[in-house]
């Protein structure tokens, strides 16, 4: 986490929000290491309060008032947190001198591109305003998933064998740009995670499960990585409570994440809510022998 002497060099820092608890999070962190953060909720996307902090919402496509709010609030740094349902469509895009060249390249990936290239493009946009996006990880980086079990739960051989089986499919899902998660139930891939998310993806393994077209005696693994070629300033795979409660529904024994470049968000209650269900939740170091569990 940056000192704030270091972040009032760098510049007053602003969050735009979307959707979930991990824009609070990542303000709560700001204000803890001493800076001001200013808070930019996207509109019908963001549905936290933020009350007690500087703000003003924006549309998702309107990077004419983003542009003008950076400037009047001397934002120095912009940092990208929480989901976003859906992309604006081309009546709700707004462009300023600086955007304006480069608006068909912006609609023709909005409507073709998938999720990383989508996002590498808005980086790209808001970086031409003379800001720098930042990860949430710089700023929280005590949200960062670490290597090994993080509860009590530990795997157990066959949780290994659907870990890695998992892990293969949404490394290969990464590449297509599609998605970031994978469920592996006694070594059969039986969901990957497309643009309905993570918790739509558990809803619709627990219905394959309730119909008995997926094994009731197995359990399985939801293994969630980062893209191979993300831009990490954005978009990291992230669980929370939700996601522990929707494995649980989807009769599943535990979630594998990547160590280093994925997020738990509430960490401690969803470690007491993991251990209260007999889930195991771990930290993928994809780089060492096992996956460093």
């Amino acid at each position: 986490m940056a000192t704030a002497a270091t972040a009032s060099r760098a510049g007053r820092l602003a969050i735009i929000a979307g959707d979930g608890k991990l824009p609070l999070y990542v303000a709560q962190a700001a204000r803890a290491g001493g800076e001001n953060p200013f808070i930019l909720p996207l509109r019908n996307e963001a549905a936290q309060d933020w009350h007690g902090f500087d703000s003003a919402v924006i549309g998702v496509g309107d990077m004419a008032g983003l542009a003008r709010l950076l400037k009047q609030n001397g934002i120095g740094r912009v940092v990208l947190s929480g989901g976003v349902r859906r992309r604006p469509a081309f009546g709700e895009i707004r462009a300023n001198l600086r955007h304006i060249l480069k608006l068909p390249s912006v609609v023709r990936t909005l409507l073709a591109g998938g999720d990383d290239v989508v996002l590498k493009m808005v980086i790209e946009l808001i970086e031409a305003q003379g800001v720098r996006v930042v990860g949430a990880h710089e700023i929280a980086p005590d949200l960062l998933a670490t290597a090994g079990p993080i509860g009590k739960v530990v795997p157990g051989e066959d949780d290994r064998r659907d870990i890695a089986r998992a892990a293969d499919a949404a490394e290969a899902l990464g590449r297509l740009d599609v998605g970031q998660g994978a469920v592996s139930v006694g070594g059969r891939i039986v969901a990957l995670e497309g643009v309905e998310g993570t918790d739509a993806m558990l809803a619709r393994v627990a219905d394959l499960r309730a119909e008995g077209r997926i094994s009731k005696s197995r359990k399985g693994v939801l293994v969630k990585l980062c893209k191979p070629q993300q831009d990490v300033r954005a978009d990291l795979p992230t669980i929370g409570r939700s996601t522990v409660e929707n494995a649980v529904k989807a009769g599943l024994s535990g979630i594998a994440v990547e160590a280093g470049r994925s997020l738990i968000v509430d960490r401690v209650a969803l470690v007491a809510m993991a251990n209260d269900a007999g889930l195991f939740v771990c930290g993928l170091d994809r780089s060492l022998p096992g996956d460093g569990l």
